[in-house]
């Protein structure tokens, strides 16, 4: 039987395990549109040691800080993985910060992070697993499933 395997990447980003699904959300809040300048190499539902899985492979960039918890926001257990020369140089997992500040807007309409005011949101983990997040101001916890409509 024929494998076809995704090519290894120089330099860039390996981001894996990432809950089966997610790659295309992922693709979304990293800012990655169609005709991005980088080649990106995306593996949806393959399987993995601990069960199915999505990959995504972004060469030529590393994420910052603020886009690994945009990633931990929407896939909890994937692991970060920097690539230099084709070798891996860091590996780490995301993980979910006790605040979620300037990241998530508040569903609430009328909450003062969403007025004219210059305050940044800020959501308090209410449960790791499942992931629930309740707004620090008004209270309201936004709806996970379409959490990445809210990413800013």
């Amino acid at each position: 039987m024929k494998e076809l395997k995704v090519q290894p990447i120089k330099d860039g980003t390996v981001i894996d395990h990432i809950t089966p699904g997610n790659a295309l959300k992922v693709l979304k809040i990293l800012g990655i549109k169609e005709g991005a300048n980088s080649v990106i190499s995306i593996a949806m539902n393959v399987a993995g040691k601990r069960g199915r899985k999505d990959i995504v492979k972004i060469e030529n960039r590393e994420l910052d800080s603020k886009e690994v918890d945009k990633i931990a926001l929407i896939a909890p257990d994937a692991t970060i993985n920097i690539i230099r020369d084709y070798e891996v140089v860091e590996k780490h997992r995301v993980s979910i910060p006790d605040e979620i500040v300037g990241i998530v807007r508040c569903p609430n309409p009328n909450c003062i992070t969403n007025s004219r005011e210059p305050i940044k949101s800020k959501f308090v983990v209410v449960s790791r697993k499942p992931l629930k997040i309740r707004c620090y101001y008004c209270g309201r916890e936004p709806d996970m499933e379409k959490i990445e409509s809210m990413i800013e």
